[in-house]
């Protein structure tokens, strides 16, 4: 309910000794003691309505930039910021000591200068550690995915987001769950993949080690996470950054919607961003169906809903379905867009459209409750400390950053070829390694990386495993104008300008010539970031229209091959690249994705043995583009038949990785469980090591419905288990088959599990499988 103004107004009595403020002591939303509703509704009555508005947006580290010019003339922070503000963006360049100092500045501001003293939320990018200068790089999602180890994800972003916050940051804008579907996409390396289940657990596993529960609780030293994008932006029409997504609707519930299902379901992450695409010529930020019928009714989603940048001004500067400013707002708005970023221009027109009868208070305070929920969960109104800049050094350079790296590296490799076992590499037979190619030299580690204070290479990981042994050469350049600072790579840098193919070719010649007194040969190749990012424009592109490997990096391969040396060929890349050739000719294949600040060490340890790789596939690595789209869950029909020139199938499939031991598969059984209880079924297998070291083995289980009354996937991974095997030893690994895991989209549009024969198949890849019938009968 509104109060009077004169509610509004401090009653002071001053007495000798006090000063009591009685419109405090009748203000609920300031005691801590209190439900966060009950706070929330008391603090929404005291707001006016353009106080309520302005928690409705959001700026850039403030602009204009606050300095000691602006904080020091309260007339003008008064008229910019007076009401209030919801969020506040990320500047990605600051130092740690400036960020602290501003952000300890901004946050004085409005919680003393303001009339309700609301704080604001202080954002930042975490997509694979914290986008920020001395922050430590993990492994991208891609490369992360591979790992199949959500213990080792949720610890990983424990630590990010203890990183994060000790810098004053409240919100990250991640995880990405998209399903990618078409590697041409330049984000392809920010998804976990091209499996629904997969990316929805691992998901949920960075939400937990963001949020720090499962719950919705958001604790100390912990940081609300935002999902995205929803959906359909991993598929986009050409591979094409925020192209239509075109699909029916079970298509989308299937695979693109349902890791949002799955993490809201498991942990209730505190926001959620809907995608840039249009789905069925309904943009998602304007799509009334998506973020409210599904979103908010069916899933009960109850956290804050923010925009992409600058997407609800696309609904009139891009799609054509807003006339104006304001008809975007109003559609942003009426389809369930809690926040607009990142300049909160299009929600200034709230007030006016409130005043013209389209909008109501009550939609208004609906929207408004959403976010000042979340910063009584975050206990911005009980904190009065500034941000520490001693404790923000103090996350800096840690050595457990570096340890769980190099960890989350090792494990997100995948050995894809190891021919006559040549890997790995005994130390004592090999007098000369010869490290080749522009991804050696240079360790890039990705789309929205940060600036690690260590970044070793892989030509630094081999040369401190094998000092004074080891010769280089570039081999090639992939471009011009690249940068060996991430950062600037996808960042910074423009239109990329290619190598000149004549200086290539002379490279290519020195690095043979260095590369013919070696044992063994060492070729490091793949792509920065400049063509593997995130497209924004005519002049920042990312988008692939093809996957071979660039800037003649195979006739570096092949020039190396023809010296008759051993060739091992490591990987950095963000999307699976065409390695057709690579994957007949080369004695052995790792890929090493985009893997953090240890990706050199990390490899080292792999190359001689001192780690067992036991990464495998999240996504299926094709011949050529024209193979496209091409996923393990495919439907019946598709790809049946094999093309004229070409193979149907990929070059290395979904869930597949090598070890340097092996491992046999028994005595799966498969038992009904009757009862009340969502499980419906036991499923075990017996995991033996038959090899001569010990490994871990991820376990993959797969469903197929037989007869459904729609098409179904030909399999569906619908459980996985990661277990480390001595030699010898066998491990009994078990699953429970849920309702959950049977259900699937009928032709009537209802989310059931059918009577029926199901096909249940237990392996170590999608396509090595052993398999059993359950006649499920609920």
């Amino acid at each position: 309910m509104l109060r009077p103004k004169w509610l509004l107004l401090s009653v002071l009595l001053i007495s000798n000794l006090f000063v009591i403020d009685f419109q405090a002591l009748c203000q609920d939303y300031k005691n801590p003691n209190l439900p966060i509703d009950t706070r929330v509704k008391d603090l929404l009555g005291w707001m006016t309505l353009d106080e309520k508005v302005a928690q409705l947006r959001s700026t850039w580290s403030l602009v204009p930039r606050v300095n000691e010019e602006l904080i020091h003339n309260p007339k003008k922070m008064d008229s910019l910021y007076g009401a209030g503000l919801g969020l506040i963006n990320p500047d990605f360049e600051n130092t740690v000591e400036q960020q602290v100092s501003l952000r300890n500045e901004i946050q004085h501001y409005f919680r003393t200068k303001t009339r309700l003293g609301i704080p604001v939320i202080f954002l930042d990018e975490s997509h694979h550690g914290l986008l920020a200068q001395q922050a430590d790089v993990f492994p991208t999602s891609i490369g992360l995915g591979c790992s199949w180890d959500t213990s080792l994800v949720e610890r990983v972003y424990t630590y990010v987001s203890a990183q994060a916050s000790s810098r004053g940051t409240s919100m990250v804008l991640a995880p990405v769950i998209d399903v990618a579907r078409d590697p041409r996409w330049g984000r392809t390396g920010e998804t976990f993949g091209e499996d629904p289940y997969l990316c929805g657990l691992m998901g949920s596993a960075v939400v937990r080690g963001f949020q720090g529960s499962s719950t919705g609780d958001i604790l100390k030293d912990h940081v609300a996470a935002t999902l995205k994008h929803f959906t359909g932006h991993g598929e986009s029409l050409g591979g094409i950054n925020q192209g239509p997504a075109d699909y029916p609707e079970r298509v989308l519930r299937s695979f693109h919607m349902e890791p949002f299902r799955l993490a809201i379901l498991r942990v209730q992450p505190a926001g959620l961003m809907p995608a840039y695409v249009e789905i069925d010529g309904i943009p998602c930020h304007g799509n009334e169906w998506l973020l409210k019928q599904v979103l908010r009714k069916e899933w009960g989603f109850k956290g804050v809903v923010v925009s992409d940048w600058w997407a609800i001004d696309q609904l009139f500067q891009k799609h054509m379905v807003a006339s104006d400013r304001r008809d975007a707002a109003l559609q942003a708005f009426r389809a369930g867009v809690t926040v607009d970023l990142p300049m909160g221009k299009n929600y200034q027109e709230l007030v006016g459209l409130l005043k013209e009868g389209k909008i109501s208070v009550a939609a208004i305070d609906e929207a408004v409750a959403y976010l000042l929920r979340l910063k009584f969960k975050l206990g911005l109104f009980d904190q009065s400390d500034t941000i520490s800049l001693q404790k923000a050094r103090q996350e800096i350079n840690r050595p457990e950053g570096r340890y769980l790296a190099l960890e989350a590296a090792k494990k997100s490799m995948v050995l894809l070829k190891n021919n006559f076992h040549i890997l790995p590499l005994d130390r004592n037979k090999i007098k000369k390694i010869a490290v080749v190619g522009p991804c050696a030299g240079v360790n890039y580690t990705g789309d929205y990386s940060g600036i690690p204070i260590h970044n070793v290479s892989i030509l630094e990981g081999i040369w401190d495993e094998f000092p004074g042994k080891v010769v280089y050469a570039k081999g090639v350049s992939l471009s011009q104008n690249g940068d060996s600072i991430s950062y600037n790579n996808y960042q910074n840098s423009g239109l990329i300008v290619a190598p000149d193919p004549a200086e290539n070719k002379s490279m290519i010649d020195s690095a043979v010539e260095v590369a013919k007194d070696a044992d063994v040969i060492v070729c490091a190749v793949g792509e920065n970031e400049q063509y593997s990012r995130e497209a924004e424009g005519d002049d920042h592109m990312g988008d692939e229209s093809k996957l071979e490997l660039p800037a003649n990096q195979d006739e570096l391969v092949k020039a190396l091959i023809a010296t008759g040396k051993p060739v091992i060929v490591y990987l950095m890349h963000g999307r699976p690249r065409g390695i057709g050739y690579i994957s007949q000719y080369a004695n052995a294949i790792i890929d090493g994705w985009f893997t953090g600040e240890e990706s050199g060490h990390a490899f080292a340890k792999i190359l001689f043995g001192d780690a067992c790789p036991s990464g495998k596939l999240t996504i299926s690595i094709p011949y050529s583009a024209g193979q496209l789209p091409i996923y393990y869950n495919r439907k019946p029909s598709e790809h049946f038949y094999a093309y004229v020139q070409e193979k149907k199938t990929p070059i290395y499939a979904f869930g597949y990785g090598l070890s340097y031991t092996s491992f046999s598969y028994s005595h799966l059984r498969v038992e009904a469980v009757h009862g009340r209880s969502a499980v419906v079924a036991h499923v075990s297998v017996d995991v033996t090591n038959t090899g001569a070291v010990a490994g871990d083995e991820i376990v993959e289980l797969y469903i197929h419905q037989k007869v459904a009354s729609v098409t179904r996937p030909v399999k569906e991974l619908k459980d996985f288990s990661r277990v480390s095997i001595g030699v010898g030893e066998t491990r009994k690994v078990e699953f429970d088959i849920t309702i959950d895991k049977l259900s699937y989209w009928n032709r009537a549009m209802q989310f059931v599990a059918d009577p029926g024969i199901f096909e249940i198949m237990v392996g170590g890849s999608s396509t090595d499988l052993q398999k059993a019938d359950f006649d499920y009968k609920p």
